[in-house]
């Protein structure tokens, strides 16, 4: 287990450096100066060119690329992500600490929801194949698959607001300063993403234990004489749940990033939220700073279900 752990570690190393190349490229080829935008539009200017220049100078860019992204890369090893230009020149670091748990709390809380959702109603679905209950089911995630998150968080939000008369608390809370509103803030957000990761999971849940269902060893575990949920919880729930972990996994790498609709609707400060407005703003380092920061999430995620994946097939370690 440790060569394999090993050898993910390893594999890791050139993902990031891929990763961190693309986004620095990215950044530089993309239309327009945002400098620029520091200098107003029109016929209105803040700075002149002179004192554009001199920003420029001060930010390394009129450096060649290839020493700015050395010099990217080595703030970054000390933690200095720069600072944000429409923020009061507030440390990307510290927004970034203050808003990510609130990012990384609504989709973990998402992922919740998404399981107890999906997976009883895969299996469900899956152990009465082809039954009135089969259909009903398949039809119901069908709908909630196509219908966007936004959607359902305005819906859940009105829902909330004319039946019990609730609405969510727009101001901040942490879940270690005040665990009552702060779960008021991102229960809303979490269940409206997690009901349509929710019909996702139940699809690819079913399809897999109908998959398993069909082995051999399955229909030797009947002949035994096991009842069926015996069979179910012993033989088939593990196996089925390959597919299901790196669907969960690659679901949770994209809501780390992917939260900004609903955010937006339930106008919580995390960092989708932060990112749409540093792009409406045209602020470069916030913008690079968050990529990274996705990326890096979504390279973590899943070397965790890599690791999953050998704990619960031993055959992947040694293979």
């Amino acid at each position: 287990m440790r060569v394999y752990i090993l050898r993910r570690l390893l594999l890791i190393i050139p993902t990031i450096f891929g990763v961190t190349v693309l986004i620095f490229i990215a950044m530089r080829v993309i239309p327009g100066d945002p400098l620029k935008s520091i200098a107003g539009e029109g016929e209105i200017y803040v700075l002149t060119d002179e004192e554009l220049a001199a920003v420029r100078a001060s930010l390394g860019l009129d450096r060649p690329l290839y020493i700015q992204y050395l010099s990217w890369m080595a703030d970054v090893a000390k933690g200095d992500l720069g600072f944000s230009f429409w923020r009061d020149n507030e440390p990307i670091r510290d927004i970034i600490l203050r808003r990510g748990p609130l990012t990384a709390q609504i989709a973990i809380m998402a992922m919740i929801v998404a399981w107890l959702i999906g997976l009883p109603v895969g299996i469900i679905s899956a152990m009465r194949r082809n039954s009135m209950l089969d259909y009903v089911l398949r039809f119901i995630v069908t709908v909630f698959i196509a219908v966007p998150n936004f959607w359902l968080a305005l819906t859940f939000i009105l829902f909330t607001v004319l039946v019990f008369e609730w609405r969510p608390p727009l101001d901040v809370h942490y879940l270690w300063t005040n665990p009552s509103m702060n779960l008021q803030m991102t229960a809303g957000p979490a269940v409206a993403l997690g009901i349509g990761l929710g019909a996702i999971t139940a699809r690819m849940s079913r399809a897999t234990f109908l998959e398993v269902l069909r082995e051999d060893y399955v229909r030797t575990a009947h002949a035994k004489g096991l009842s069926e949920w015996v069979v179910v919880l012993r033989h088939v729930l593990r196996n089925a749940f390959l597919p299901v972990i790196t669907l969960s996994g690659l679901q949770l790498a994209a809501l780390l990033g992917g939260t900004v609709a609903v955010e937006r609707a339930f106008s919580v400060p995390g960092l989708g939220f932060t990112l749409v407005f540093s792009i409406i703003q045209r602020d470069w380092m916030m913008i690079q700073n968050l990529v990274l920061i996705f990326g890096m999430a979504t390279i973590t995620v899943n070397f965790v279900i890599d690791l999953l994946y050998g704990w619960l097939d031993p055959r992947i370690r040694f293979n």
